[in-house]
Order: structure tokens, then C-alpha cells, then sequence
């Protein structure tokens, strides 16, 4: 089993979008368990993928909140939890091409280890932990809003298209279009706060705010699928 060369290292630096002032932190955060039998802990990458899982956790929360800012707690765990799952870790380490460079047993190698979700999902996050061990959080951040941006736009899209999915939902159901009706406008001409009440025939309503009557419509039609479980099985599915 040999290691990776410096050209490749660099190449799967620049991959990822960080430069290493210690690579070996990248080699070892590349080295599965498999690859080093009666070895001690700290020379596989699971320290690394426990850092970096935190990290990522962290990471995530603040894009979030700051892509998010009128989002309520629950909408916040949803988007978080679709974002840090192993399939999106796995999804980010095959955009880097981890899986080819992973340290492994051959035995690990024959059984198709390069392109097991676990194995990729965890080698993500010891990658994130390797740059948070290299140069600290706001590069791992750094790391994360690159990588994850796909992602996070794919959320915001069906976040900010929500009265087109609910209408789509109440057809499907046979119910009345959606209703909605301005409730509340507050603060100052120039930072006002909107209140819109979406109504459905036949089912409880719900209201949203936002700083524009669209952005309330779209918060309180989410708000709707969201209860109902559209909007997380649509991300789900």
C-alpha cells in the first residue's frame, strides 16, 4: 500500500480548496481504519472525522442562519439535518474524488470500499477536521460553503417556491387554491414587516411574516408544508 504522491496530494488540495501547511494532516485524514491493522487509534482518520463532524455541524448552522434569517427553529433542523447527512458527506467527498485517493487495506479496496457511502461520508468529515487542525475554523468554514453551496441553493429554491409547490399539492388533493390575505404590516416605511395568512379550504390555515408581502406568502405557504410533511418528503425523496 503506497502513499499518495505530493503532485496527487496537491491536486486533491486544490480539489477541496485548501492549502495544506501540513499535508500529513491530509494523508492521515485520507487513512482508513482498514489500512493500518494493530496500529494505534490516532493513525486512521477517525479522530479527524470526529473533529470534522463537529465542525461541519457548526458550519452548516451558520450558513444557514445567515441564508435563513426569518426561518423558524424547526424549518432550520430540517434544512440542517438534509445537509449533514452521510449521503450529502458522500456526495461532497465523490465531487473531490476521495474515494481514489483513500489509504485502505486491499482487501477493504477488492470489497468496493472506494465507493462505500459510509466510507466516503467519513473521509469527508475527517477532511473537514484536517483542515480545521491546519488552519483553524473560518478555513474549514471556508471549505464548507464551497463545497456545500449546491446543496444549500437546491434548499433555498424549493424554500423560496413554496406557494408553487402548495398550490401543486392542493390540486393533487382536490382542494380550493390557496388563498392569501394580509393580515399585518408593521415597523417603519423603511424596514416594514409583513404578516400574510394563507388559506385552504378544508384545512387549518397558517401565516408568515417577511419584509415584503411575497417573502410573507412564501413563509406562511411553507408553513403549511411543512406541517403536512410535504416540503421534508419532497427534500427526502
Amino acid at each position: 500500500m503506497s502513499q499518495p504522491r505530493k503532485s496527487a496530494l496537491e491536486e486533491l488540495a486544490a480539489r477541496i480548496g485548501h492549502d495544506f501547511s501540513n499535508p500529513a494532516l491530509l494523508t492521515l485524514a485520507l487513512t482508513h481504519s482498514s489500512a493500518r491493522v494493530g496500529a494505534r487509534l490516532d493513525e486512521n482518520n477517525e479522530r479527524l472525522e470526529f473533529l470534522g463532524d463537529r465542525v461541519l455541524g457548526l458550519a452548516v448552522a451558520e450558513l444557514l442562519t445567515e441564508s435563513f434569517p426569518d426561518a423558524r427553529e424547526g424549518d432550520l433542523a430540517r434544512a440542517y439535518n438534509q445537509l449533514v447527512r452521510a449521503e450529502t458527506c458522500a456526495e461532497i467527498a465523490q465531487s473531490w474524488n476521495l474515494g481514489d485517493a483513500i489509504l485502505m487495506s486491499g482487501g477493504e479496496a477488492g470489497s468496493g470500499g472506494r465507493r462505500k457511502k459510509t466510507i466516503l461520508a467519513n473521509t469527508c468529515e475527517a477532511v473537514l477536521g484536517a483542515v480545521f487542525a491546519d488552519a483553524g475554523y473560518e478555513a474549514a468554514k471556508r471549505v464548507v460553503r464551497a463545497a456545500w453551496q449546491p446543496q444549500l441553493d437546491a434548499i433555498e429554491a424549493t424554500a423560496t417556491d413554496a406557494k408553487s409547490v402548495l398550490q401543486e399539492w392542493a390540486q393533487g388533493r382536490r382542494l380550493p387554491l390557496p388563498r392569501y390575505l394580509e393580515v399585518a404590516r408593521e415597523g417603519p416605511d423603511h424596514a416594514p414587516r409583513f404578516t400574510a395568512e394563507v388559506q385552504i379550504e378544508g384545512i387549518a390555515p397558517e401565516r408568515g411574516q417577511g419584509a415584503n408581502k411575497r417573502e410573507a406568502e412564501q413563509a406562511a405557504a411553507l408553513a403549511v408544508l411543512l406541517r403536512e410533511g410535504v416540503w421534508q418528503a419532497r427534500h427526502d425523496g
